[in-house]
């Protein structure tokens, strides 16, 4: 079975979505690119559209997409306890009629197992935590943390952004290799240095790297566009994305 493909609205770029008048603007894009789902994105949302969840998760029905719900926001707060706002998240999520919420991991120290598997309990929603570009999105707390999850028995996943590494200045294919067994959502992303940085690029600009990664890790896992989609003809970069990624 071929892996679902996903844009996520931010690949369009924050100015580009506001032009057109917000994430809603994109699903007809997304969905005669031929895509399977969304990524809808909790910073993209103004007051209007965070007081009417139902609604936007009614036009991404229309539209035939699934759905996948990111908030810019941890797992674990600063001095290590659970992030408080965690339940708000799901609700939100569930209002969406998200597959999955994904959510960084933020200060991990130890696990609350009880807590976690309650709050998991409670909703059918998948929590996949990202690897981000922090130091808390390194490798090692990751792997402490889904091995902690592993041995709790908690339904918990990874969503692996395949170019935070560049920030975190680890190797990606090490990272797949010690982390791949967890995953179950994949951010595809090439990225480029730039001064004393990096930034993403698309695909088409970017060497084989990316491409020798993806098949690194697990086949069936839904593929995110997490690179720049633009161009004067949104549809047809879109289009030309989701075909190239459906068919490697």
């Amino acid at each position: 079975m071929k892996a679902e493909i996903i844009v996520v609205t931010a690949a369009y770029g924050h100015q580009q979505i506001a032009a057109l008048g917000g994430q809603l603007a994109l699903l007809p894009i997304i969905q005669q690119a031929g895509a399977d789902g969304v990524e809808i994105r909790r910073e993209l949302f103004d007051d209007a559209t965070l007081t009417d969840l139902p609604a936007l998760a009614k036009a991404i029905e229309q539209h035939q997409l699934r759905t996948s719900y990111s908030v810019p926001d941890t797992l674990f707060c600063d001095d290590g306890g659970l992030n408080p706002q965690l339940t708000n998240y799901f609700e939100e999520a569930q209002q969406l009629k998200a597959q999955r919420l994904k959510i960084a991991l933020g200060n991990f120290q130890t696990l609350p197992t009880e807590q976690l598997r309650a709050l998991l309990a409670s909703s059918d929603i998948q929590l996949a935590v990202e690897n981000d570009q922090t130091e808390q999105g390194k490798l090692a707390p990751s792997q402490r943390f889904f091995a902690a999850v592993s041995e709790a028995d908690l339904p918990i996943s990874m969503t692996f952004d395949m170019a935070n590494w560049c920030w975190t200045q680890e190797n990606a294919e090490q990272a797949a290799a010690e982390l791949g067994a967890y995953v179950s959502y994949i951010h595809v992303k090439a990225a480029v240095a730039q001064g004393d940085s990096f930034r993403a690029i698309a695909l088409d600009d970017a060497d084989e790297s990316w491409l020798n990664l993806l098949k690194k890790l697990p086949e069936n896992a839904p593929r995110g566009i997490e690179f720049p989609l633009e161009g004067d003809d949104l549809l047809a970069v879109t289009r030309h994305y989701v075909a190239l990624l459906r068919n490697v």
